[in-house]
């Protein structure tokens, strides 16, 4: 797959895409839908599949004081656009000249005299243009006259209700990593450069790789059975999220404890798989009490990730199978 940084650069052999366009923060199931209607769309065609998306986030462009929980970083939507089978990804800038374009404006510039489209996909909540004048049927009257077509896909549901990034992000908050994966297709995962920390895990008999926190991170606070993917392999972990109550109440921090692993990973980035929740976190009376609950939290996590190393539930979806 070919990532574009803008419009400006994309080559002539990708111009008259069917392309699928959205924020796609997650790319949940819903998600999924929209651009595999365009990679049916493309195959149909005999034309190429894209995706264009945008950096940053728009509520972060427009709300830059509001700390927003993201759910897949920019080079993990692309990895996870790449495994669906796109053509091309292209990552439009959202910026001051972006936002004060009217949708006619974008859908001129963009889509017909830069792209040269000949499919535009989108989900049924798709806004464009300034003030988000521009919907769905916009774009479509637009489409009609223009040359090119245009699909509406329908909000995607399934037994927890309809897919959304909103939904997955209020799973994750409620310490319920299975309901947001059961929406997302895959297990949910945090990825980072494994960073010094204060050396507490190792002197308590388990080092953790310690990762920065993203902005926005919302997780509940407390203890997670984890698979960790290293340089080296992947490995089953517990991880915590919190701000260590026993000993200092600060900044929180994401500490994982990696099962089986004697190595240096400082340096390295790691991805985390989010797997079970386990407990909440809390205070000890002793290092000796953290210690044991410790071991406990880590007989626990093992025995989670042997049931899913068994029979993993994220195996019965296309992305769950790719990042597996």
């Amino acid at each position: 797959m070919e990532i574009l940084q803008n419009i400006n650069n994309c080559p002539d052999a990708l111009k008259g895409a069917a392309l699928a366009i959205g924020n796609f923060d997650g790319v949940h199931r819903g998600h999924q839908a929209v651009l595999r209607a365009a990679l049916e769309a493309a195959e149909a065609a005999g034309v190429p599949a894209g995706v264009m998306t945008f950096e940053p986030h728009p509520r972060a462009f427009f709300q830059p004081d509001v700390p927003l929980f993201r759910l897949t970083p920019g080079p993990l939507k692309a990895r996870l656009f790449a495994a669906l089978g796109l053509d091309m990804a292209l990552i439009q800038p959202f910026d001051a000249d972006l936002a004060s374009r009217s949708a006619v404006d974008f859908a001129r510039d963009f889509l017909v005299e830069a792209l040269r489209v000949s499919h535009v996909i989108t989900g049924s909540d798709f806004h464009f243009g300034k003030g988000r004048d521009g919907n769905p049927e916009v774009l479509r009257a637009f489409g009609q006259a223009h040359g090119f077509d245009v699909t509406i896909v329908a909000p995607q549901a399934g037994e927890g209700g309809v897919f959304s990034s909103t939904g997955i992000r209020e799973h994750l908050r409620r310490g319920d990593p299975r309901g947001a994966a059961e929406k997302l297709g895959y297990w949910w995962r945090v990825i980072g450069e494994v960073i010094g920390g204060d050396q507490r895990g190792h002197g308590l008999g388990f080092p953790t790789a310690n990762i920065a926190v993203p902005e926005g991170f919302a997780l509940k606070h407390g203890i997670y059975a984890v698979r960790v993917r290293t340089g080296e392999g992947k490995y089953d972990g517990a991880a915590y999220f919190g701000t260590r109550p026993s000993f200092d109440s600060g900044a929180p921090v994401i500490e994982t404890f990696l099962f089986d692993f004697h190595g240096d990973l400082y340096g390295q980035e790691i991805e985390i798989e989010v797997i079970g929740f386990l407990r909440d976190d809390e205070t000890f009376a002793s290092a000796d009490a953290l210690i044991e609950q410790m071991r406990i939290d880590c007989q626990k996590a093992r025995g989670v990730l042997s049931e899913i190393a068994a029979d993993d539930p994220m195996q019965k979806f296309e992305l769950g199978r790719a990042l597996a």
